[in-house]
């Protein structure tokens, strides 16, 4: 490991996400056991990071990598460089992904390495769901596609989400409801799911969304019916239906419950991609909105029908939705701490393209 190395690290605001900074910290000395340097190339910064913000401390995402009191590191979905490590089973230059903050460089402490995976062990990591301190090992990985990294960082994870909630709906019988409403419908996460639900055309899927995003969301084909927030009411009050709210706003969700009342027979929040109308939704007719835990439904699955053809079954269906994402998403990349800054801001504003994926790098291009 090089000496006198700088980690440059973008933060937040915990109570203003819209103020940041970037942090330069020092990283000299040589690593401890098992200890293991990963330069940070690239992530993803998607409507699902601000999502993280808004269950930061409901969830504990901020404790994923801890920051100084009052300011956070918002985790993104990326790949990386070992660039140096002292555990004898992991060597300098292999590719892995999995959470990384907006920086430059992460230190982890290794440990449970297996030939497709390791896991940061440090203490702070302790307390989280072990699929959130996971690193994938590209070698080992079945479905990588070097030429899909960016994709994988934009995609894999929030589609696994979205699989496991399309896979919760399914075990419980789709809570016997016929349709399922989808809010923030242009964004990845719920493109994702109204795939899923399409696929198993069980219920019907429905995204809301704003008039701007209508036809964009029409051009998907994962949707049967999209319709503004400002025509909920349009829709069948008698027919049973499920929320999953990508959302995040409580005035969405209060008019979708008291639009269905007790025929909403199950709600679920995901995302905050609408933060600043976020507040109490207590006392709604219908289901209790509850937040969905994807860890707590893998280990509830994967004891029931086995890990391994749990995972098989999602990288399936994954392979296909990176391949039918490459005719709606183009990818953009940015690089530098200012660049980085500026998509961010782009983001949390809501003014990014829903065409288009966001793939950025704290280093600057080369």
């Amino acid at each position: 490991m090089a000496k006198n190395q700088m980690i440059n690290t973008l933060e937040v605001r915990k109570d203003g996400w819209g103020k940041t900074r970037v942090v330069s910290e020092p990283l000299t000395g040589e690593l401890n056991e098992n200890e293991v340097l990963l330069k940070v190339d690239s992530f993803a910064l998607t409507a699902n990071n601000i999502s993280y913000a808004g269950a930061g401390d409901l969830l504990g995402y901020w404790g994923f990598f801890p920051a100084e009191e009052g300011w956070g590191r918002i985790p993104a979905m990326g790949w990386a460089e070992v660039a140096a490590s002292a555990h004898p089973d992991i060597e300098p230059g292999e590719r892995v992904w999995g959470f990384f903050p907006f920086s430059t460089h992460v230190k982890i402490l290794a440990g449970g390495v297996k030939p497709d995976s390791f896991h940061d062990l440090s203490q702070h990591r302790a307390e989280y769901a072990p699929v959130y301190a996971r690193f994938e090992r590209a070698s080992a990985n079945p479905i990588y596609d070097a030429t899909r990294e960016d994709r994988d960082s934009l995609l894999r994870g929030l589609f696994m989400t979205s699989w496991l909630v399309e896979d919760f709906m399914t075990v419980n019988k789709y809570f016997d409801a016929s349709a399922c409403l989808i809010t923030s419908a242009s964004s990845k996460t719920s493109i994702a799911l109204g795939y899923c639900v399409k696929k198993h055309e069980v219920m019907k899927s429905v995204g809301i969304t704003s008039a701007g995003n209508v036809a964009f969301c029409e051009s998907l084909g994962c949707y049967d019916k999209v319709i503004t927030y400002q025509n909920i009411v349009s829709l069948d009050a008698d027919e049973p239906v499920v929320t999953v709210d990508m959302a995040g706003s409580a005035v969405v969700l209060s008019d979708l419950h008291h639009h269905y009342d007790d025929n909403m027979k199950y709600s679920c929040q995901i995302g905050a991609t609408h933060y600043e109308e976020m507040g109490a939704v207590e006392d709604l007719p219908g289901a209790t909105p509850e937040f969905f835990f994807a860890p707590g439904h893998i280990q509830t699955r994967s004891a029931e029908v086995g890990a391994t053809e749990l995972m098989t079954s999602m990288g399936k269906d994954y392979v296909d939705f990176r391949a039918d994402s490459e005719r709606w998403l183009g990818i953009n990349h940015s690089y530098g701490s200012r660049a980085l800054e500026e998509t961010y801001q782009a983001v949390l504003a809501g003014r990014s393209d829903p065409a288009s994926g966001q793939i950025v790098s704290m280093w600057p291009q080369n």
